[in-house]
């Protein structure tokens, strides 16, 4: 089957979530009218139905390889990047000072949502690269943005992060590279990182790395670390790429899934010189990390969303396709395609309704990013709390999904020849990288939940009443959020970590839920006017209906776990625990 990329369900949410038309009042995105957020919509979707999604199944099957110590991507891909560096996709959202467009956040959320739904792996190159980005326009100098921001931002120049070691998985803290000042502004790096995304490859002239590392005497922990800008190539004074460096490629390695994307295992300066420049001063490596990070977690979360959308494109297509058995209910004998059966149906709204769901909450989150660019109060009080929800539920609603696509397929599911299997492989390493969902859990009661002595959490949970209108459901899920988030506030630590998790998916559910609802008035509003496509609002009023009735309230049941305290968790020791 082919790809299609979801262009009215991502119009809508942009609408109805982002509050696209809002943003554009504002002078720094005045240039986003409908026209031109509808244009560029419906332009990087067709790129990506046309480009990245043939790539998608060679990416799987060939993979990248390491060659003489060289990444090689499969054929095809270094012509694609191509044209997505030519086409200007990867610059929609960066400063115009430096070639970006100055779009909103937004929009090249979509941008993403339609180019990782046609092949994810692919699509992990430009998203790391905005990590880079951001830590540059938040942290660098001058001289640093003059010379690395416009090819970074135009893509010809993709960028890294390097920040886990063997032995510093998500204790950050415990790594061991090190940076030894040469006296002139440059430090010799030296050490290893692993798990680096598109670490190498052939797609690009330079590749950037911003690699965590540690100076001479440096305290431990968090607080000595400092972030270090590693190009491959050293640049010439005229900032063409000049002497290769020592960064050796030991190995990719052999993963589950995502395999056109090279996880490489990076060595630096273990056998000659290794420059790097010092970003945002010596011991701010955290807080430039965590710049790197905290839009690449809404961007995993998204992830979830874009292997939903596949997933579910490619359950529908068989579903109509595969003919078994009379339905149950019918007054045939005659086989029926798979889709009229009442437990398929079931799947199948699941899945479009979890992926419009998921949608909605994560172009809520980077509408809530644009109107912190712009200064708008609490607006990054909500980024922060929608972090993890987005990063966490997002990733965890995708694999379900994915799941459930390999379950329709039935056997055929299991065989590789469908496709099926590939989105479930790619979507597991979701709620592992950038931060586990646990690690998202734990953020989320631990810094989130605390934010003016909760007062945040509490104005969140109001808004999301008023977006959510009469919807009973909802309202009902925002209550018990409400309940916990008030028990929490006096639980000690081990209580609040014992129900993060479920804390946390309570509270995805009920913002999607909201948003939801929201999309159900306005889809019913539109059809009682007799405006727009009445098929898709028509789909759209099932969906929301779904989600709320069916979803959300399953929620609701996660509230004694989120309130169930951590006793249980140490009844066993150890030892007991693995008898």
């Amino acid at each position: 089957m082919t790809f299609t990329a979801p262009t009215k369900d991502q119009l809508f949410a942009l609408e109805t979530a982002t509050n696209i038309a809002e943003l554009a009042n504002h002078d720094r995105f005045a240039e986003a009218d409908a026209d031109l957020v509808q244009a560029i919509v419906e332009g990087v979707g067709q790129f990506a139905e046309g480009e990245f999604a043939p790539l998608n199944r060679v990416g799987d099957e060939v993979g990248a390889k390491l060659v003489d110590g060289r990444v090689v991507m499969p054929e095809g891909f270094k012509q694609a990047y191509k044209g997505y560096v030519e086409a200007g996709w990867n610059s929609l959202c960066a400063t115009p000072d430096h070639g970006g467009q100055g779009l909103p956040f937004a929009l090249a959320t979509v941008s993403l949502d339609s180019l990782g739904a046609a092949n994810m792996a692919f699509t992990l190159c430009p998203m790391l690269s905005v990590g880079a980005i951001e830590a540059l326009e938040h942290h660098g100098s001058e001289e640093q943005k003059e010379r690395y921001l416009p090819k970074l931002i135009s893509g010809e120049w993709p960028g890294t992060m390097n920040l886990t070691e063997p032995q510093a998985g998500s204790d950050v803290g415990a790594l061991r590279t090190t940076a030894t000042p040469l006296g002139d502004g440059k430090y010799q790096i030296k050490g290893q990182k692993i798990y680096i995304t598109f670490g190498d490859h052939d797609m690009a002239d330079n590749i950037i790395h911003l690699v965590l590392a540690r100076t001479p005497d440096a305290p431990p922990g968090t607080k000595g670390i400092s972030l270090f800008l590693v190009p491959k190539y050293q640049l010439n004074d005229d900032g063409t790429p000049g002497k290769e460096q020592d960064i050796e490629t030991v190995s990719i390695e052999h993963k589950l899934g995502i395999h056109a994307s090279p996880t490489c295992v990076l060595q630096y300066g273990e056998r000659g010189e290794c420059i790097g420049e010092l970003i945002g001063g010596e011991f701010g490596g955290i807080r430039a990390m965590f710049t790197m990070m905290n839009n690449a977690r809404l961007n995993v979360g998204l992830q979830g969303v874009e292997i939903a959308e596949r997933a579910t494109q490619q359950a529908l297509y068989y579903a109509q396709e595969r003919v078994q058995s009379a339905r149950a209910g019918g007054d045939s004998r005659d086989p029926v395609a798979i889709v009229e059966h009442p437990d398929v149906r079931r799947m199948l709204l699941r899945m479009k309704a979890g992926t419009e769901a998921a949608r909605a909450l994560l172009y809520f989150a980077a509408g809530q990013v644009d109107r912190a660019t712009l200064g708008m109060d609490g607006a990054q009080e909500k980024v922060d709390i929608l972090t993890p929800l987005a990063k966490g539920y997002g990733t965890d609603l995708g694999i379900e999904i994915a799941s459930l696509g390999v379950q329709i397929h039935g056997g055929m599911g299991f065989v590789e020849e469908t496709g099926a299997a590939q989105h479930y492989r790619d979507a597991r390493i979701m709620p592992i990288y950038e931060g586990t969902n646990g690690i998202q859990a734990a953020d989320l009661v631990g810094r989130k939940l605390a934010m003016r002595g909760g007062e945040a959490m509490k104005e969140f949970l109001d808004e999301l009443r008023d977006i959510a209108g009469n919807e009973a459901h909802v309202a009902e899920l925002v209550a018990a959020c409400q309940e916990v988030t008030n028990w929490m506030l006096g639980a000690s630590v081990d209580e609040r970590l014992a129900g993060s998790y479920a804390f946390m998916t309570m509270m995805a559910v009920a913002t999607s839920g909201a948003l939801m609802a929201k999309q159900h008035r306005v889809a019913q509003e539109r059809l009682d006017a007799g405006e727009g496509d009445s098929a898709f609002l028509k789909a759209k009023l099932v969906t929301t209906r779904y989600y709320c009735d069916h979803m959300v309230p399953e929620a609701l049941g996660l509230k004694a776990s989120a309130m169930g305290g951590a006793d249980l968790l140490y009844a066993l020791s150890a030892e007991e625990l693995a008898a």
